[in-house]
């Protein structure tokens, strides 16, 4: 517990001075010195006297349980009481703009303090708005993520919030919050002892209430953002140096299944590709069909060699890894493997059985597959990732895994060393020479989706604002930066998808060799690429993935895309 503390506070420190704190810095250092001048009443006359400024440790104090809270417990809320994703973001953006108005507004701030008054006959505490910012501030501080964030993300998703889990995320917030209290502590103090702020308390406290409202005119279009990357991340090394201990991998591995696997966490971190006992396989759990087979269980899968590859089929990572499984398949299958694709969706329309079995028939995928819509055997073999490959020895145990694309030359090479331990002068063929297409420049746009709540992190600045589950007309904003979406003419936007309408056209800034898109529907998109010569893509049935562009190199650019009425567009996806 205590060393799950300590980590959490220097993690905390190290996120606290990192690029992430600094559009709120400004609002910190001019609410810690926004307060009303303190008095009490001799009787008609109000006697001036001086008070300690305990607003600094009010505004930093409301951060700290908003963002304990709500990071722990909000998805909870927000599922339970059927709330948009991204209710929390908006609150806290009302929250932020109201206490800036109220700076500018003193009768507003008044009415405001009213609730933290502890005799509001007499007088109002003047820290009361001080906490309440700090409570909208906490809502739309986003720490950069690190291992620590991470293991306090998965078991606030999956419900395993202990004793270890809020003591991680409080001490995680008042390390990241305490270098915040510095900046706030710096402007009480500099309200208090230069001339000209003293003088001046009224300009300054309007100056606050500006930089407030900019503030949340600057979060709502996502510009911080923008700015964070184009700085250079010079805390991630010692973030991840800090935090990548075996007590945060515990904790984030802990939330992912009972007791019984925990066996599994031996294999997590394997660079140099060795075989290892991980204990017994999970059994195969709430499967709810299965395709290209009978019914198969663990138990009588025991004298071969099995590896069990979790996917889903709109996974761009999961599409470039599956041909290094079939190719497994294809050459080992009559020396004793065993391949089994788990099926576990991320998509909603992933869910639907038909849809699996027509992407799993044009992907060419002849080994079983598991369909699993409850993620109950996603969750009991721990697993984190898109795709995930999990090696079985004959006797029914774990020996290896690899979460993510990649060292596929590694799994092959295990693969025939557990097929010669099975049946020992066993005739294997010549080791498989496919290449490795996956994207190794980190300068690769990532995977966007086209759903109302991701909508909100990718969304371009000073488009049409976004509108859920209705129709609405959109117009593009001037420009579309690297990794953002802008949409014009008619759209319906919900939680999974955008829906096009009349003169539907969207756009997307990009890096990468090649441009994917997940659609469904009946019709055509128009793809032009920095204004060339437009291609067109037919589109047909169920959800899948679609080739919008392909370049020899890494390429920045603009994709513009027309798309028929009806159609339905998912996620972009690049390599």
């Amino acid at each position: 517990m205590w060393t799950l503390v300590l980590i959490g506070l220097l993690g905390g420190l190290i996120t606290g001075v990192s690029p992430c704190i600094l559009p709120v810095l400004p609002v910190v250092f001019f609410a810690g010195g926004a307060k009303q001048p303190g008095g009490e009443p001799e009787g008609d006359v109000l006697v001036r006297k001086k008070t300690k400024n305990r607003r600094p440790y009010a505004v930093i104090g409301g951060l700290v349980l908003s963002f304990t809270v709500f990071t722990l417990l909000g998805s909870l809320l927000i599922k339970a009481l059927n709330l948009p994703d991204d209710i929390l973001r908006t609150v806290g953006l009302v929250v932020l703009s109201v206490v800036g108005l109220s700076l500018l507004v003193p009768p507003l701030e008044r009415l405001l303090e009213k609730p933290f008054a502890k005799l509001p006959q007499r007088k109002v505490n003047p820290n009361g708005g001080g906490f309440g910012l700090g409570l909208g501030l906490g809502l739309l501080y986003v720490p950069c993520a690190g291992p620590v964030l991470t293991a306090i993300t998965i078991a606030a998703a999956n419900g395993k919030i202990g004793l270890e889990t809020v003591a991680l995320t409080v001490s995680f917030a008042i390390g990241a919050t305490v270098p915040l209290l510095v900046f706030a502590l710096a402007g009480a103090k500099i309200s208090e002892r230069v001339k000209f702020f003293r003088k001046n308390n009224g300009k300054v406290r309007a100056i606050g209430g500006v930089l407030m409202l900019l503030l949340a005119v600057a979060l709502y279009f996502d510009l911080p953002s923008l700015l964070q990357t184009k700085l250079p991340n010079y805390t991630g090394a010692l973030q991840e140096q800090v935090e990548g201990s075996d007590s945060i991998s515990k904790l984030r591995l802990s939330s992912l299944g009972d007791a019984s696997n925990q066996a599994l966490d031996k294999c997590a971190d394997n660079p140099n590709g060795e075989l290892r006992d991980c204990g017994p396989t999970p059994e195969f759990e709430n499967i709810g069909g299965w395709l290209n087979s009978a019914p198969l269980t663990m138990a009588g899968l025991r004298g071969k060699v099995v590896l069990v590859d979790f996917w889903t089929y709109s996974c761009i990572n999961c599409r470039r890894s599956l041909p290094h499984i079939k190719d497994l398949y294809a050459r080992y299958r009559a020396a004793g493997l065993e391949v089994v694709g788990v099926h576990t969706p991320e998509f909603a329309f992933e869910r639907d059985k038909g849809n699996v079995e027509a992407a799993t028939a044009k992907l060419g995928i002849e080994y079983p597959v598991a369909i699993d819509n409850e993620t109950s055997t996603f969750t009991n073999f721990r697993n984190q990732y898109w795709p995930a490959r999990y090696l079985i020895d004959a006797t029914g145990q774990v020996r290896y895994l690899k979460l993510g694309e990649g060292a596929y030359d590694q799994t092959e090479n295990l693969v025939r060393q557990l097929l010669q331990q099975a049946r020992p002068g066993v005739a294997l063929p010549k080791p498989g020479d496919l290449p490795d297409i996956r994207p190794t420049d980190e300068r690769t746009t990532r995977e966007t989706y086209l759903g109302y709540g991701e909508l909100a992190k990718t969304y371009a600045p000073g488009g049409t604002p976004l509108k859920l589950e209705e129709q609405a007309d959109y117009r593009f904003p001037v420009s579309v930066p690297d990794g953002k979406v802008a949409f014009e003419g008619s759209w319906t936007i919900d939680y999974e998808k955008a829906t096009a309408g009349p003169g539907a056209r969207l756009r997307f800034g990009y890096t990468a060799k090649s441009t994917n898109l997940v659609l469904a529907g009946e019709g055509t998109v128009t793809v032009s690429v920095d204004g060339g010569p437009p291609r067109t893509v037919n589109v047909s049935g169920t959800p899948n993935l679609y080739r919008l562009s392909q370049t020899a190199d890494l390429h920045s650019g603009q994709l513009a895309l027309t798309l028929s009425p009806g159609l339905q567009a998912f996620s972009f996806t690049f390599d």
